[in-house]
């Protein structure tokens, strides 16, 4: 339980609801801001403006997945306005104050560093990576058959990188009938590949492996994708690319080659919110324990 604990919210998308929701059940005190278009607030939350008194005695602050750019505007889909993290806001965070989002950029970093937070980014847990690679895959199947004219099973398709989101691509692409090539960049993810019953390559050698692919599925999140690969990928050939942006594909020479590619990050929280929520709120509360038990062992 979380009772006493007291959690600020900042914005987020329909994921931040079910996240929310979690926390009021295990009975924290819980406030949020950006929420005005919120249309049926669940019992128990405070909605807020954002000022640095609603942050003053916060012992924990939550921002989005993203938690904001570089400028430190955050993402407030039910928000009426601008909401942006500045200094003064930091600033009136108390010491011992947790900060946590799904992944920081160099703003929020930094601005963590400068006052003395602690922050943790709760997409480096391997339990929540693991479970969002399942909506992740299941939104670019969705995205896969919206955008050909042939069934998944019987082709040839191609995952790259074995990572969490890798691997649950590869399983479920193999489940419905297709033939799955993965590129790997580690020997021992090459073995595992080549147990699932996968057809296993170093990424070293995509230059001689898109030649025959109708689907491929990108994972590094660095270019990979170049002109020169594409200039051997099948024109009929469509490119999800999975990783975050601005993604592994050289996406300018794949329409001048009329390629069909599209970047496609944050598929948990457009294909499945509230299953995304779940996951994050758990891991949430599951954090915000570990860390309560840490410093009363202090």
């Amino acid at each position: 339980m979380l009772t006493g604990i007291r959690i600020v919210f900042l914005g987020g998308d329909a994921r931040q609801l079910e996240v929310i929701r979690k926390c009021v059940e295990m009975d924290a005190v819980v406030s949020a801001a950006g929420f005005e278009k919120w249309e049926a607030p669940s019992p128990g939350v405070n909605l807020e403006q954002l000022s640095p008194e609603l942050l003053g005695n916060a012992d924990v602050l939550v921002l989005p997945t993203v938690g904001c750019d570089e400028e430190g505007n955050i993402n407030a889909l039910f928000s009426s306005g601008r909401l942006q993290l500045l200094e003064e806001h930091a600033a009136a965070l108390p010491e011992g104050c947790t900060v946590y989002t799904g992944m920081a950029k160099g703003y929020l970093r930094s601005l963590c560093a400068r006052h003395k937070l602690k922050l943790i980014e709760l997409l480096n847990r391997d339990d929540v990576a693991i479970y969002n690679s399942i909506p992740t895959a299941e939104g670019a199947l969705v995205m896969a058959i919206q955008n050909t004219d042939f069934t998944i099973h019987g082709s040839t398709s191609m995952v790259l990188g074995m990572g969490r989101t890798g691997f649950t691509m590869a399983r479920a692409l193999q489940g419905l009938g297709s033939t799955v090539k993965v590129g790997v960049r580690k020997q021992d993810h090459y073995a595992r590949a080549e147990e699932m019953g996968w057809k296993p390559f170093m990424t070293g050698e995509l230059l001689t492996q898109v030649g025959d692919t109708d689907l491929i599925f990108n994972t590094i999140p660095s270019m990979i994708i170049t002109a020169q690969i594409l200039s051997r990928v099948p024109k009929s050939s469509v490119i999800i690319d999975l990783a975050s942006a601005p993604g592994g594909c050289d996406f300018r020479y794949a329409e001048k080659r009329g390629i069909k590619a599209m970047l496609a990050p944050g598929l948990p929280g457009i294909v499945a919110p509230k299953s995304a929520g779940m996951i994050m709120g758990n891991a949430l509360v599951q954090s915000i324990s570990e860390e309560i038990l840490t410093k009363g062992d202090q």
